[in-house]
């Protein structure tokens, strides 16, 4: 098979010196190039996609015992933005070449290779493995086309899945949203331009809905204010405070929000009644703490 696709490559190459436009044509294989999003954290998967074509997969098609590409033609690749974790090991942020070493047909490991640019399992190396992980293989529905998804996605963990024929591999994959985001505002934050108050109000709004790093998050509500004061990072700063229970001056900063939202009513109708109800609330909060 690899002799044919290179003398059929050779043989396009020698056309397309002939010919002024080359034509798309149908492939066996189609490439797939498919990128999922957990937390901040980009997961790209290309893969050529196989057909079954009434072959026998699995022990035969596939070999058990070899390494798999995991795909057709050239080798399969993942790519992640930001380093994750699979099993017990930490992948750092880059791409890799993907296969599957099917030991038989309940046993299979995901192999993480740092090989690049490979055709298939051609000149694998083993010795270049990131990681080589054990997994179950499942049965599941049949899969004329092999597929692969990124699948139960929240801001902290996913599932890579790879289906062909009858059987699935799924493989959980864990990210740490939180601290990858605060690099990321962080780096936002360092080449900002000094009068953008904008980005700096953005970061305590996410803080404030994560509820975490309060200390944080009034360092740089305060540097927005002393940038310009305005009804949006002054309501930001009160609901702020009202998360540390500190109801009283949160009120006060409230009141102030509403008065400075006269002043730019089109963009305070979007939050009036928001914060409005919540001068009510914390007034009941106030009196309950104290």
């Amino acid at each position: 098979m690899r002799k044919y696709l290179i003398a059929v490559s050779l043989l396009l190459l020698t056309v397309s010196a002939f010919a002024q436009t080359m034509l798309k044509l149908p492939q066996a294989s189609p490439r797939a190039n498919l990128t999922y999003t957990i937390g901040v954290t980009d997961i790209t998967i290309n893969y050529g996609a196989p057909g079954v074509k009434n072959r026998d997969i699995w022990g035969k098609l596939v070999p058990y015992g070899k390494v798999w590409r995991a795909g057709a033609n050239e080798a399969t690749t993942i790519k992640f933005s930001t380093e994750v974790k699979i099993a017990q090991d930490n992948i750092p942020a880059g791409t890799y070449t993907l296969f599957v070493l099917p030991t038989d047909s309940s046993n299979w490991s995901l192999v993480l290779s740092k090989q690049k640019g490979l055709w298939g399992t051609d000149g694998y190396d083993a010795s270049q493995d990131l990681v080589r992980i054990p997994f179950n293989p499942q049965w599941s529905v049949f899969h004329e086309t092999l597929q692969y998804s990124v699948q139960d996605i929240t801001p902290n963990s996913g599932r890579l899945t790879l289906n062909w024929a009858n059987k699935q591999l799924v493989i959980p994959i864990k990210v740490d949203a939180h601290n990858q985001t605060l690099k990321l505002i962080r780096d936002s934050l360092s080449s900002a331009k000094a009068s953008d108050w904008a980005i700096l109000a953005q970061a305590v709004g996410y803080l404030i809905q994560q509820n975490s790093d309060h200390e944080l998050a009034l360092e740089w509500i305060n540097k927005s204010l002393k940038i310009e004061e305005n009804f949006f990072n002054t309501w930001l700063k009160a609901k702020l405070l009202a998360q540390k229970h500190e109801y009283a001056e949160a009120l006060e900063l409230n009141k102030k929000a509403q008065k400075l939202g006269k002043q730019s009513k089109e963009s305070y109708e979007a939050y009036a009644d928001e914060i409005e109800d919540a001068a009510v609330l914390w007034k009941e909060k106030r009196f309950a703490v104290n």
